[in-house]
This record gives structure tokens, C-alpha cells and sequence, in this order.
């Protein structure tokens, strides 16, 4: 089940045992058990509200591995949308060679464009409102005929848009103390220097319709958009020296809920299947509405004196709204590197502003503030096969097919030779998912992420041009209409974009600069979605997917990601240069 990306990576797959395909479509099945890493005892930090108890027992199921690969847990959702980690060129360790980042042997790398804001304004790192209205999917259910002119719904272009901030996390990479709302946290970026405070990676994730349920699929429903605050943190030392095999990068999780109370325990010690199951106060959402989101550092309350990350969204279309916050009295937790126990913690933005450099140390996009879409996550078939039943948690079970057959498979060629192990998990249309019993999916597919974290031979939807080509739905579904953020009244001066996709690209390699390219060399569709500006002053709006025209500004479409970074971050990472936010086009 080693997860490679070829080319270079696969060097590391030859000299590293991979794990059998069964292992890795078991999410259930429990990995030999590793001894915990005592490489160093991180330092108590500010969010602590008191302290662990001396002896922690890991559970059977949990998130304490967001990837799903713990030596001595199964993940209750193993296929999360994780904050992707890093490379070290240079460096050849147990968790890191060839410049990207392995989880136990598995690589664990993904796709994500981003679109960062930058300002040296106090408070522009730690507080920010985003106004954004969701895009309306084709009424027609989707089709798989035709790579590039085929019906294409939201949930198969990104299973989970997101807007970020840095979060304060003395107990996570590289285990420095961490002062919240402080821009000494960042990393030197000299030789040598600061690596950077402990920090963890905030996702506010939003799930479109149409592929239920989220327990192992990506939507809450067929019809409604819900929304849930993440949470990623990385057990490991500076340079990945050392890290917790049984709980690398474990993840808080929760709904938003419309009365601010998690839907289950949040922690990566305490999920269980509750935790990822919307209930009647989650708060969802339909495609058209126009939200107002605030992402802050507020009071605790019943607190005094604490202080904890929240999220506020505001339907304003239909007049509801929903909440959570970071805080130990929620549930939340950091967790030790030593033996993986939780403390109560309350998350707290990491920066005052949101300059250039001030980033999570360990993540592989470098930013604070950016809106993202995650995607590289489904590919439509016409037939799948070679099924399996799983058990989720001992709590329900569920039949997951791993081969897809169809026009995206044949395009991208056999999958002998590729990076990917297998198409898993994969449903036909009309799943209602054995004994959970849910709305029925719309269209068979999979979405490549038992035995991978994602399409690694680029034949998928998204690698086509099935991307919106404006903001009203067509054979394409409408974009995301995304206004600038703004930061205590103000805008923020500067953005630039910027991709981790050649982290997956097995052609990708030192030796092979060539083969780092934007869209993937081996992708069949030969297309990258990117994004695009449009209107002026306060009315500008961001727009994603492949949205062009009169009065549009598209930036190079895919040339905007500008170029390899590697010689400077350590890693293949593309960025552009930065751009002022004054001008809208």
C-alpha cells in the first residue's frame, strides 16, 4: 500500500517495503504497534488549561493519524482532507526523502491551489471576514462520456474548498514554544536560523452536495452544502528527525453547528463516528446563498481571561447562521509527541499579521490567510469493480469497490506502472451505503484515497477542463464567487497564488526539473484549474475553476502559479510573485 508518486519518490517505494493492497483498503485493520517516540518533551504553551494524565491508553479508533496511517489506531474517517506536509531536499530520514514528506512509508501528498493574502497590518494575521456566495451545480445529474464535455457537479471538481489560518501549537512541529498573536513565531528562512514556533494548520472546510455520506464519502447530503472546522498539527521534530509514528498528524474536527456545540468529541483522542455525522444542528447550507464568514480570536465564555479561535458563518440568504470554537471547553486538544495523550487546548491564531514568511513551519502551501480549493479527489466512472466490505468503526458497514472503469481511466492508460495502487473508495450511482442508509450517490465514481491521498496519474475530473467556465451553471457547474477578505475594516495589499501539485508528480524529481510543471506532464486533460478576478475596488470578486472573458482578469491562467521554488523551500512548491490587492483586474 506504499504510497509513491513514481519517478523519484518511487526510489523510496524500491528500497522500502510496500505494504499489501489489503492493508491499505482496510481502514479497520490495525497496523503491527510501534513504541512511541520520546525525542523530546515539548514545552508546556499558553493554550494549555491543565495538564494530561501521566498514563494514556490509545483507543482502537480515533484521528490521531489524519492520513489514516497509525501504527496502533484505525482512523474513524481515514480519508480526511489533510493539511499536506512538506519536503526536505537533502534529507533522507524515515519520514522524509526525495523531498516530500512519507507518512509511515505511505506517501500522503495531495493537491492544493491556493490564493494568499498578504498585509503588515496589525490583526491582519488573526482576524479576517470572508463574504462568498456557493455556486449552483447543472440540474442535470452528472455524465461520464466525455472527458472535458461531460455534466461535472461541485463534489467531483474539490471535495472540500477551504479558508486558512495558522494556529498556535507548542506540541507540533518543530515543538518550540508558541506565543499566539505574534509575528516572532515565523521561521528565519536563513540557514540555520529560527525553524519557527510550533504551529498547526487551520481548515475551514466546506462540503458540496451530492456523494453522502461524509463518514467515507464527501457530502452531508445530496442537496446541501455543510461546513466543519479543522485542525491539523504534525507530531515530528525539527527536520523530521523523529516523528510519533502512532500519531503524526492527528486533527481536531467539528461541524458547525447552528448552537456552537460539536457534534461529537472533536479531539483526535475522543472521535468517534458521532464526530463526523451531521445531526439537526449542523448548520447546512444551499447552493446560491451568500455567506458572511468570520475567523477570530474570542473570548472563552464562562472563561474569563481565555481566549480561543472561532468560526462565525452567517447565511445572510436564508437568515441562519452557525459557530464553533477551538476552546478546550469544546473538546479541543493538542496532543504529545511522547505518547500521543491529549491536553485541553484552546487553538489560537498564530500571527498578528499576515506578512510574506509568517506560514505553519511544516505545511507544504506556504501561507496564513488564503482561500483553497482542495481537489484531485474523483474520478467519474461508467463501472466499478472488485468490491469489499468494510466496517466502520464496529458501528455500521459499508460495501467500497476499488477499480473504475470509463473514458477517465482509459484516457489516463493502465494503471500498471502508475503511482496509484488502486481507485478505492469507489461507489455506483445510487449507493445508499449498506447500513448507513443514506441519500443516494449521483454519479459512480472514486475518489482515490484508501490507497493514496489522491488522483496521482492526473485522469480524474478535475484534471480536465470540467471546471466552471462562469458563475451561472451550464454543462459545468457555476464558480465560487468569492469577495476580497477584509482584515479589521481594511483590505489586505497584496496576494499570489500558489501550488503544491508537483509534490505528486512522479516525474518530478531534483534530477528532473523539467518534469515539475503546471499543468501535470502526465495528465491526459492537460489542464489545471486556476483562478481568475473580476470587477473593481470593494465589488471585486474571485472566481475559480476556468473562468475567462471580457472584463475578467486571469492572471496567465496556469502561468500565475509562476515557478519552482525548490532550490529555495527544499521542496517542489510553484509560486507566483506577489501582486497588489488594489487593483481587482
Amino acid at each position: 500500500m506504499g504510497r509513491s508518486t513514481g519517478g523519484s519518490a518511487a526510489a523510496g517505494r524500491r528500497a522500502r517495503p510496500a505494504i499489501v493492497l489489503v492493508a491499505a483498503l482496510a481502514m479497520l485493520v490495525l497496523l503491527v504497534p510501534g513504541t512511541a517516540l520520546a525525542s523530546g518533551q515539548a514545552k508546556r504553551h499558553t493554550g494549555h488549561v491543565r495538564r494530561t494524565h501521566r498514563h494514556f491508553t490509545i483507543r482502537k479508533h480515533g484521528e490521531l493519524d489524519c492520513n489514516g496511517y497509525s501504527r496502533r489506531q484505525v482512523a474513524i474517517r481515514a480519508d480526511l482532507a489533510c493539511t499536506d506536509i512538506r519536503g526536505l531536499r537533502g534529507v533522507s530520514n524515515d519520514w522524509t526523502w526525495h523531498g516530500r514528506f512519507f507518512d509511515n512509508g505511505h506517501y500522503i501528498g495531495h493537491d492544493e491551489p491556493d490564493m494568499t493574502f498578504l498585509s503588515s497590518a496589525a490583526g491582519s494575521g488573526n482576524n479576517v471576514i470572508w463574504t462568498e456566495t456557493l455556486p449552483l451545480d447543472p440540474s442535470a445529474a452528472p455524465t461520464v462520456g466525455k472527458p472535458g464535455s461531460d455534466v461535472t457537479h461541485w463534489f467531483e471538481l474539490s471535495p472540500a474548498p477551504w479558508f486558512s489560518m495558522a494556529q498556535c501549537d507548542s506540541n507540533s512541529y518543530p515543538q518550540l514554544p508558541c506565543s499566539p498573536m505574534s509575528d516572532e513565531n515565523a521561521p528565519s528562512g536563513k540557514a540555520h536560523g529560527y525553524p519557527g514556533a510550533g504551529g498547526a494548520f487551520m481548515e475551514m472546510q466546506f462540503y458540496p452536495p451530492g456523494f453522502p455520506p461524509f463518514a467515507d464519502g464527501v457530502s452531508c447530503n445530496d442537496t446541501q452544502w455543510c461546513a466543519a472546522l479543522n485542525i491539523d498539527s504534525l507530531e515530528c521534530t525539527l527536520g523530521f528527525a523523529h516523528c510519533n509514528p502512532n500519531c503524526t498528524e492527528p486533527v481536531n474536527f467539528a461541524y458547525i453547528q447552528t448552537d456552537g456545540v460539536p457534534a461529537g468529541p472533536p479531539s483526535p483522542q475522543k472521535t468517534n463516528l458521532s464526530t463526523f455525522t451531521p445531526n439537526g444542528k449542523t448548520l447546512l447550507m444551499n447552493p446560491g446563498d451568500h455567506l458572511w464568514i468570520h475567523m477570530w480570536d474570542a473570548p472563552v465564555p464562562g472563561h474569563p481571561g481565555q481566549m480561543a479561535f472561532k468560526v462565525e458563518i452567517k447565511d445572510l440568504t436564508s437568515g441562519k447562521s452557525g459557530y464553533m470554537q477551538a476552546s478546550a471547553e469544546n473538546g479541543f486538544q493538542n496532543t504529545s509527541i511522547v505518547d500521543c495523550s491529549g491536553t485541553p487546548h484552546n487553538f489560537e491564531p498564530e500571527y498578528n499579521t499576515a506578512k510574506q514568511g509568517n506560514i505553519t513551519p511544516w505545511a507544504a502551501l506556504r501561507t496564513d490567510i488564503s482561500t483553497e480549493y482542495e481537489t484531485g479527489h474523483f474520478e467519474p466512472c461508467t463501472k466499478v469493480t472488485d468490491p469489499i466490505v468494510i466496517s466502520l468503526f464496529g458501528m455500521a458497514t459499508d460495501t467500497v469497490w476499488t477499480r473504475c472503469s470509463g473514458p477517465y481511466e482509459a484516457a489516463g492508460g493502465s494503471d500498471s506502472g502508475s503511482p496509484e495502487i488502486s481507485d478505492a473508495s469507489c461507489f455506483p450511482a445510487g449507493d445508499t451505503h449498506g447500513t448507513l442508509n443514506t441519500a443516494p450517490d449521483e454519479v459512480t465514481g472514486c475518489q482515490d484515497n484508501l490507497s493514496q491521498n489522491g488522483d496521482l496519474d492526473f485522469d480524474g475530473t478535475p484534471y480536465w477542463p470540467d471546471w466552471p467556465t462562469s458563475t451561472t451553471p451550464g454543462t459545468f457547474p457555476g464558480s465560487f464567487q468569492q469577495a476580497l477578505p477584509v482584515t479589521l475594516g481594511r483590505q489586505y495589499g497584496q496576494y499570489f497564488m500558489q501550488t503544491d501539485l508537483a509534490l505528486s508528480e512522479s516525474t518530478c524529481s531534483a534530477g528532473t526539473p523539467a518534469g515539475c510543471a503546471v499543468p501535470p506532464p502526465n495528465a491526459p486533460g492537460q489542464f489545471y484549474p486556476y483562478w481568475s478576478r473580476t470587477g473593481s475596488g470593494d465589488s471585486c470578486t474571485i472566481l475559480f475553476g476556468n473562468v475567462s472573458g471580457p472584463g475578467i482578469a486571469t492572471m496567465g491562467k496556469q502561468a500565475q502559479y509562476g515557478t519552482n521554488q525548490a532550490a529555495t523551500v527544499g521542496y517542489p512548491e510553484f509560486e507566483g510573485a506577489p501582486r497588489s490587492n488594489a487593483k481587482c483586474t
